[in-house]
């Protein structure tokens, strides 16, 4: 099961979340208003251009990068760490100031998002599964929830955010605890992603339990110029 994790999108997208998959040739993406995911095997990689719209971007979250496939240029790369709880987080009790979001919350997690960019974020990023926030002044102040689902018993966090006025309050750690409270009482194993630059928030995710697995990279494409 924990082999999933080496190419989490493929293996999300040919299980689990093979509802949310379009196809070309053996490139898979997820359908545009979730986001930019995709990927494909190694010798298939030329068929992700049919993926692409003109003014598109395929995120591929994979252990290496690689070359521009024909018909794609590549946007930019970045490194990552890979991170798992490999036991419970500690659990989020009954914290009564979280609170489950729901479709009157769209716009508010849609602008927060954006805001802040925890990662590609489009008009059904919410609809992946659960998410939770915190309010603080009659408006959202953070959020976490959902995202990728490699295989059964893994599913990733995601979406982890909180605006800068209410950053420093350990909201975002509330916030984990409660989502990957939700996977272990559906017997999933959390994991999640972040930057290898983003020191701080690596350090927080270890103090929740979290450890690094692995290295990946995010390489994004877009369509040939």
């Amino acid at each position: 099961m924990i082999a999933a994790l080496d190419f989490p999108v493929w293996h999300g997208l040919t299980g689990p979340q093979a509802h949310l998959a379009r196809r070309h040739g053996q490139a898979l993406r997820i359908v545009p208003d979730y986001g930019p995911f995709a990927a494909a095997p190694g010798d298939a990689r030329g068929d992700l251009a049919g993926l692409l719209a003109a003014t598109d971007e395929l995120w591929l979250v994979e252990p290496e990068a690689f070359a521009a496939p024909p018909g794609t240029r590549v946007i930019r790369t970045a490194p990552l760490v890979q991170m798992v709880a490999d036991g419970p987080v500690d659990r989020a009790a009954d914290d009564p100031e979280i609170v489950a979001l729901d479709e009157g919350d769209a716009a508010a997690m849609t602008a927060l998002a954006e805001a802040t960019r925890p990662g590609p974020w489009g008009p059904a990023t919410r609809r992946y599964g659960p998410f939770y926030g915190i309010r603080r002044e009659g408006r959202l102040a953070a959020m976490a929830g959902e995202r990728l689902r490699p295989a059964a018993g893994l599913a990733e966090v995601s979406g982890v955010c909180a605006w800068p006025e209410f950053r420093g309050q350990g909201l975002a750690a509330r916030l984990i605890r409660r989502v990957v409270a939700g996977f272990a009482a559906r017997g999933d194993q959390a994991f999640l992603h972040s930057y290898a630059a983003n020191a701080s928030a690596i350090r927080l995710y270890e103090t929740l339990g979290f450890r690094i697995r692995r290295g990946m990279v995010v390489t994004v494409l877009g369509a040939a110029a």
